[in-house]
């Protein structure tokens, strides 16, 4: 089962051309220079969330590092 795995990981590090998928719609936007608020938009909710996964994870050690001092 490993070996199979591996061969998977090393399949998928041959062919990055299958990892820079996006979807049709968000292309279409992003790549279209009539409408720069709607790309603006999705860049900012790409930016929103990112951060949220950071902000959790702070928040968690932030109440582990609260209760270990206590």
């Amino acid at each position: 089962m490993k070996k199979i795995a591996f061969l998977f990981f090393v399949g998928l590090l041959l062919l990055p051309q299958l990892s820079e998928a996006q979807c049709a719609m968000c292309r279409a936007v992003l790549d279209s220079e009539e409408n720069r608020a709607a790309a603006e938009g999705v860049n900012n909710g790409i930016v929103y969330l990112m951060a949220v996964p950071y902000v959790l994870v702070a928040t968690i050690f932030y109440f582990v590092y609260k209760k270990m001092k206590s």
